[in-house]
């Protein structure tokens, strides 16, 4: 027997991310019968994803978490675990390195991103398992899900929108959902 669910949306697994046309830097997002600009790495998509390539991968990548700055934002309710930013978060993104595509904490002298950015890019930065839960060095790091630059300027791989798509989304999100970027 099926439950009702009258005034309940229904609960959808992926989110579509494809090339926007005439700009490969840039993305429409599908979700739930909406559609969000993104924007994608610099190098468009690619399916062969290496280490500073500028490229966001060709993927289907589940979402694992998140991370935010409890301090410069506020979300609505999600199922997506979520933890608050501190200043000595780090991601290393050193291929040589033993925590090569994952959180670490300073001081850290090998390559890695900073998570509590000035720039607010990372004051949502939802986590993707692009070579993380089966890591391989040189295939890229720090895929994620961000906020967008002024301008839609394109990314180092990532997807990014803004924050009030974000606020939309993030709703309907929750670990293992899928984000397939064709």
């Amino acid at each position: 027997m099926r439950k009702k669910t009258s005034g309940v949306r229904s609960r959808k697994s992926t989110i579509m991310v494809r090339a926007a046309p005439r700009d490969r830097r840039r993305a429409l997002l599908s979700f739930d019968g909406r559609t969000e600009q993104a924007a994608i790495g610099r190098s468009g998509l690619t399916a062969m994803k290496r280490e500073g390539d500028g490229a966001t991968p060709r993927a289907t990548m589940k979402l694992i978490g998140g991370f935010m700055r409890r301090d410069r934002v506020s979300l609505p309710p999600t199922r997506l675990p979520m933890r608050g930013i501190r200043r000595d978060m780090l991601w290393c993104d050193a291929p040589d390195h033993a925590s090569y595509n994952r959180p670490v904490r300073a001081p850290f002298t090998a390559s890695h991103e900073t998570m509590a950015r000035s720039d607010g890019l990372y004051d949502v930065c939802l986590v993707m398992d692009w070579n993380i839960s089966c890591r391989r060095r040189l295939a890229g790091s720090a895929i994620f899900f961000h906020l967008i630059r002024p301008g839609y300027e394109p990314t180092q791989g990532c997807i990014a929108v803004s924050l009030p798509a974000m606020k939309r989304l993030i709703r309907h999100m929750r670990r293992g959902m899928a984000v397939r970027v064709a």
